[in-house]
């Protein structure tokens, strides 16, 4: 038993040690911009370049959309086919899974060739356009994630007994599903929301064959001409990523204290 022990600890140390080592590489390296002294001067060059508030803010307000889409197509799908369409729920998870397969340089590339100023809807020919294909490919990309949480959030739930409860008091489809089923799958949804959030934050290749003015993007030019701000914005994207993880457990212990016991 002893013996056990000692090596799950071992292995834990092992672990901590593989991805905590190269973190603190970083953290130091970000550190060492001024000679001889630690300073945060990377962190602010970081954050007071006009190009990072820009990139980030964009990066963000997209984050945003996608997680407002990706509710509005997720949430009654799951719900409908929980609710009426069991025998389509291995069809709906396999195409959910399919972002997971496909790179996404094959998604892009796809929607230039579809959605290109010479096609029946050219989309890139303008930058709200080439937004809204952005939009779809970052929607496209959280899917399996989003689609997952809300899933597993209906199965906490009775939802024909809730259905049926709303309906004989009057309600309609739409009002069923904003006040009672999206309130009680809550948790899940925000736990999408974050791990939406996260990956649209750092995401490179759909923003980049796009050309639009998104944070990875800015990330890979930064780390192709500086040596110690990328360092700096490394560690600021790993705290952003973490501070959204922390989240989702925060939410999750928030709402199993507020639950009443059955």
């Amino acid at each position: 038993m002893k013996t056990n022990r000692f090596w799950a600890w071992l292995a834990l140390a092992v672990g901590v040690l593989y991805f905590a080592l190269p973190l603190i590489g970083t953290i130091e390296f970000s550190l060492r911009m001024r000679r001889g002294v630690y300073s945060f001067d990377a962190y602010r060059a970081v954050l007071g370049d006009p190009q990072f508030r820009a990139t980030f803010s964009f990066s963000v307000l997209m984050a945003l959309m996608t997680i407002v889409l990706g509710i509005l197509v997720v949430a009654p799908t799951a719900y409908w086919v929980r609710l009426k369409l069991p025998r389509w729920r291995p069809v709906v998870e396999f195409v959910t899974l399919l972002p997971l397969v496909v790179p996404p340089i094959v998604l892009v590339f796809g929607y230039i060739r579809l959605y290109n100023t010479s096609s029946w809807l050219p989309l890139t020919g303008t930058a709200g356009g080439t937004n809204v294909l952005l939009l779809a490919g970052y929607t496209v990309l959280a899917l399996p994630y989003m689609y997952r949480a809300v899933d597993t959030g209906l199965r906490a739930i009775d939802v024909a007994t809730l259905t049926e409860a709303a309906q004989s008091l009057g309600a309609g489809w739409i009002t069923i599903m904003a006040r009672v089923i999206l309130p009680n799958i809550m948790v899940a949804i925000l736990s999408g929301a974050f791990l939406t959030f996260a990956i649209v934050i750092g995401e490179f290749v759909l923003a980049a064959l796009l050309n639009r003015p998104a944070f990875g993007p800015y990330l890979q030019v930064l780390g192709a001409n500086r040596a110690y701000e990328p360092a700096a914005l490394a560690v600021i994207t790993f705290a952003i990523t973490w501070a959204c993880m922390g989240l989702i457990q925060l939410v999750t212990r928030l709402q199993k204290h507020t639950q009443v016991p059955r």
